[in-house]
């Protein structure tokens, strides 16, 4: 097994939550970047960069680590759909939301700066929104009030019921870190997993 450190570069604590179920010993960092979409950017876009930027800020503070940066964006007909922050703004999104299909791109970056070694992936899910009344929507976000979240719902939680189907390879991918895909990356730099 390798010996060197893994840090999460994140303040997520789904991010955590996954990255624990591997049994890896890691540290946790969250980086300070601005995670704004650049002009004209496109939402999948958008997630490599901020992935790649956010295990970029680790290494420079983690210059013998690993470093793991993830970033989601969803993306409805090609714009991004953000964490909503609030309920009214959470209603609105669902309501935008309802009866379409939004890809979440989920983006990993796998970096270690001090063998200047990278690996990337993109994991995009495709999640159908059942069409949903407004007292659907009231009583979802009342229960479980998902403001931190790109799209507003929780798949892993009672959002599941909001929704008429998913479409991908990774089911964790959708909730924020591509396990699969790390623990190929894992695996592929020595690490024992499991």
């Amino acid at each position: 097994m390798a010996t060197t450190s893994i840090v999460l570069a994140s303040g997520s604590k789904y991010r955590k939550s996954l990255l624990k179920r591997l049994g890896i010993p890691f540290k946790v960092w969250a980086p300070d970047v601005d995670e704004n979409p650049l002009a004209g950017e496109l939402p999948r876009n958008t997630a490599v960069r901020l992935a790649r930027v956010k295990a970029e800020a680790g290494g420079r503070q983690f210059t013998t680590s690993w470093i793991i940066g993830s970033d989601q964006v969803a993306d409805l007909d090609g714009r991004a759909i953000g964490k909503p922050g609030n309920l009214e703004n959470a209603r609105r999104q669902l309501r935008e939301l309802s009866g379409h299909t939004v890809l979440f791109h989920t983006a990993l970056c796998f970096w270690n700066p001090r063998i200047e070694r990278r690996h990337e992936r993109l994991v995009t899910t495709d999640v159908a929104f059942r069409r949903l009344s407004e007292a659907e929507i009231d009583r979802y976000l009342e229960q479980e009030g998902a403001f931190d979240v790109a799209g507003s719902a929780k798949s892993e939680g009672l959002g599941i019921s909001l929704l008429s189907r998913l479409g991908g390879d990774d089911p964790t991918a959708l909730v924020g870190l591509p396990l699969i895909a790390l623990s190929s990356m894992l695996r592929a730099e020595g690490f024992d997993v499991p």
